[in-house]
């Protein structure tokens, strides 16, 4: 299986990149890596203003920063010129992505590109990879016709569209986690690392990776948020039952990211970092969206085994991206099928209180990649909110936010009520109980069916399950969604 590096991405066009002027970087701390360390603050002076991109203080990996924006921004110029540039290849979609690391992370990123790139092709590994997904993980989850939900879209002559569920929620350990967990983990083997570490917001990828890891045999380490601990207790059982070591850090998933990547640094010849969405330096979103890929190939196959046709619209919830831009990056040529992807929205766009990045986030860079960002006008990390807190996270895709830049991708956004109606609503009418970051991309499809045409084929990923959410929680669903 070759890495899948759309053609279109070679003629889409992309906004010019970013003019950056600076001059030397003075290091306070040349030993230690500013994850978010205030006192590793990184000083320097900027000359010209950086166009619209901002560099939050707090950024995890980066040191010298600036001029790393200014070198990887005149190496893509150069090859643009040549016609050289294959966007995506070295994980640049356009302005986006990219590697903003210290020089120590460099050969690190480097051998682990090299050996994703391996496994790609390896029919060794591609067959025990194969075999985990079916008897393991699960698949392939079922493309599931919803009859009732699409009889609640249709009009007065009965006409609408129809509604498939690709049932992501179905596979071992309740999300589309597990894909890309069980994959990297056995890249952490065979390349001879002992110890996994990881960061879970709603918990749904520490659960998976420390699972991957049982059955790997690997020592699993999971720094969870401790606002997301409070919120999920059940997950921290589950990952500790299953033998990892989940270690709190005050604050949300964005807080536990950096704290784990700052471990994996202090310990990169024993250890691996398992990154679980699709956003940090490459190739960590590649080899994430490589892995999670798997849910478009069978969607494409299953649509072609129902319908003899593709998907019209394809309907995912957007966090940082990962179970979207798996579910979406296989259609991404055929310019025929709608992408739309769902934001939370939280208490609302004007509330300052949501995690709608795409609609409201600027260009900057954050954990060792540029894409949109939540940053105030000094380029400070925003706080998140949603009631599904695996999308609360203040950066986004750099592959997505590519698509949104060029139009390939619509993004949109639901609020927690309405999410919270569409959960209900799953239950109610299908029997299904979909996660509540998942709910949002349902709750969509309310503005969505009315306005598209008779038999049109809409698939929803339901990215994960909700019946593995605490008491809490459905004491909230319950009191706070109408019968």
């Amino acid at each position: 299986m070759a890495c899948m590096l759309h053609p279109i991405y070679a003629t889409l066009s992309s906004n010019p990149p970013p003019k950056v002027t600076v001059a030397p970087a003075v290091i306070k701390s040349p030993t230690s890596l500013p994850l978010g360390r205030s006192k590793l603050r990184l000083v320097c002076a900027v000359k010209e203003p950086v166009s619209d991109v901002r560099f939050p203080n707090r950024v995890g990996l980066c040191v010298d920063l600036p001029m790393k924006v200014e070198v990887e921004e005149k190496k893509r110029m150069v090859e643009k010129e040549k016609g050289t540039e294959v966007l995506g290849g070295d994980g640049r979609f356009g302005r986006y992505g990219g590697k903003y690391v210290p020089e120590t992370l460099m050969s690190c990123l480097a051998k682990l590109e090299a050996e994703f790139r391996w496994v790609l092709r390896d029919p060794e590994f591609q067959a025990e990879l194969g075999t985990a997904l079916r008897d393991y993980v699960g698949r392939e989850t079922p493309l599931y016709f919803a009859k009732r939900l699409t009889d609640r879209y249709r009009d007065d002559n009965g006409e609408g569209p129809e509604i498939y569920i690709k049932r992501e929620d179905l596979n071992h350990c309740g999300a589309h986690k597990m894909n890309n967990a069980i994959a990297q983990a056995m890249i952490a083997k065979r390349i001879g690392r002992r110890s996994v570490v990881a960061a879970t917001g709603a918990g749904q990828h520490g659960v998976a990776t420390a699972a991957a890891c049982a059955k790997l045999s690997l020592e699993c380490t999971v720094y969870m948020g401790t606002a997301d601990m409070e919120k999920h207790p059940s997950k921290v059982v589950l990952m500790k039952l299953l033998g990892a070591e989940v270690r709190p850090v005050e604050g949300h998933f964005k807080d536990a990211s950096s704290e784990a990547i700052r471990q994996w640094v202090e310990n990169l010849e024993t250890g691996y970092y398992l990154a679980g969405t699709v956003v940090g330096p490459h190739p960590c979103p590649t080899m994430v969206r490589e892995f999670q890929a798997v849910i478009g190939r069978e969607t494409r196959r299953q649509a072609e085994e129902r319908w003899g046709g593709k998907p019209d619209v394809l309907v995912a919830c957007v966090g940082s991206g990962s179970n979207a831009l798996g579910f979406f990056h296989e259609f991404v040529e055929d310019e025929g099928v709608r992408l739309i992807g769902v934001e939370a929205a939280g208490f609302g766009l004007d509330s300052g209180k949501h995690a709608a990045t795409l609609a409201r986030g600027e260009v900057g860079v954050y954990h060792g990649a540029m894409s949109y960002l939540l940053q105030d006008s000094e380029g400070q990390i925003l706080g998140t909110h949603s009631i599904g807190v695996g999308l609360e996270y203040p950066g986004v895709s750099p592959e997505l936010s590519f698509l949104k830049d060029t139009g390939r991708a619509e993004f949109h956004s639901v609020n927690d009520t309405e999410a919270l109606n569409a959960f209900r609503r799953l239950c109610r009418l299908e029997g299904i109980f979909p996660a509540l970051e998942a709910a949002h991309a349902f709750a969509y499809l309310e503005k969505l069916c009315p306005a598209l045409p008779n038999g049109a084929k809409v698939v929803v990923n339901c990215s994960g399950r909700g019946d593995v959410h605490d008491a809490t929680f459905f004491d909230h669903l319950y009191s706070a969604v109408p019968t």
